[in-house]
This record gives C-alpha cells, sequence and structure tokens, in this order.
C-alpha cells in the first residue's frame, strides 16, 4: 500500500467513527505500522490546515478525529438548530398527539396506545425539545413525559386545553379509555 493509498484508507475511516480513532487501531486495520499511520495523520492534519479546510483533523482523547473548524462554528450551529426544525417521521407526529392528549403519560403507555416501541420516538422528541420528563408514575415507578412550552409555541398555542378536541375525530373515547384501563392492570 503506497502512503497516498494508506492516507486515503485513514481519511476513509475517520469519516465513519463516532470517538476518536487510535494510531494503533488504524495501523491495525489499515496493516501499516504505527510509525507510518502516525506520519499519515500528521501529514494530512498539516495538509488540511495549509488548505484552510472547514474542517480538521485533531489528536484527542488518545485518537484523531475529524472536527469542524473553529472558524465555521457559526455556520455548523444554525446548520444543527435549523436541522432540528426539519420535520418529524409520521411516527413522531402520532407518538407527540399521544403525549399531547394524554400527558402526563409514561412510554409504556404510549406505546400500548400506539401499538409498538417508541423508546427511539421519545429519545428524538426529547432531543428536539418537544417532550420532557414530567416526574414518576406512583405505582410502577415509570417516568412520565408531558409537552414542553416550546411544543406549544412551534403549535402558536397558550396551553395543552387549546388543543382541538379529539372527539368528534374518534368513534367511542369511553370505549378506548376502558380498552386502556383493561391494558394497564
Amino acid at each position: 500500500m503506497s502512503k497516498d493509498e494508506l492516507k486515503q484508507a485513514i481519511e476513509a475511516i475517520l469519516m465513519v467513527v463516532d470517538e476518536p480513532v487510535s494510531e494503533i487501531v488504524l495501523a491495525q486495520i489499515t496493516e501499516n505500522p504505527e510509525i507510518l499511520v502516525v506520519e499519515s495523520l500528521q501529514e494530512l492534519a498539516a495538509n488540511y490546515q495549509e488548505q484552510g479546510r472547514g474542517f480538521e483533523l485533531r489528536q484527542v482523547a488518545g485518537g484523531w478525529r475529524f472536527y469542524s473548524h473553529p472558524d465555521q462554528a457559526a455556520y455548523v450551529e444554525k446548520f444543527v438548530l435549523d436541522g432540528q426544525q426539519s420535520r418529524l417521521t409520521q411516527a413522531a407526529l402520532e407518538t407527540l398527539a399521544v403525549i399531547a392528549y394524554r400527558q402526563p403519560v409514561s412510554r409504556a403507555r404510549v406505546s400500548a396506545i400506539r401499538g409498538v416501541n417508541v423508546e427511539a420516538v421519545m429519545k428524538t422528541l426529547v432531543t428536539r425539545g418537544l417532550v420532557e420528563e414530567a416526574g414518576l408514575e406512583p405505582e410502577t415507578g415509570a417516568i412520565l413525559y408531558r409537552t414542553t412550552s416550546f411544543f406549544l409555541e412551534k403549535l402558536g398555542l397558550n396551553s395543552v386545553e387549546d388543543l382541538p378536541a379529539l372527539a368528534p375525530f374518534l368513534p367511542n373515547v369511553d370505549a378506548l379509555d376502558e380498552l386502556l384501563a383493561t391494558l394497564t392492570d
């Protein structure tokens, strides 16, 4: 493997990592001597800096990883924050509706209502600031969730009482409450 090929391999690996990768691991993966890997990493980092790239290759926490250049922080922050305003999936919208109308509600109750595991969707809603923890359920100790003021702001509501009534859209709400009671007993 030539030094250019080694650099390409290192770049490809570093593009997909979530955590810094050590020189030893890179040497093992590329089947090259560690000293050659270290030289390649240092050369790549220097080249990116000389070229004035929007990213840097840094050695941190015992390994190497790509980071956005500090001079581009404002753009990265704007991108990340705007990305949080992207559209929610159908699953996220359904889960958010259940929480909004049944709050405070446990994750298990939301899963029972939707008929699917909602753990990943709940994490997304919490991360986006639409849902927050609201205490513990006394009987089970399960975490209860409610919508946030950010949720109300995005919908243009003053409180959850301003949500439109669901009754006109559901055939028999009392039967649903009875069904839910039997599922949780």
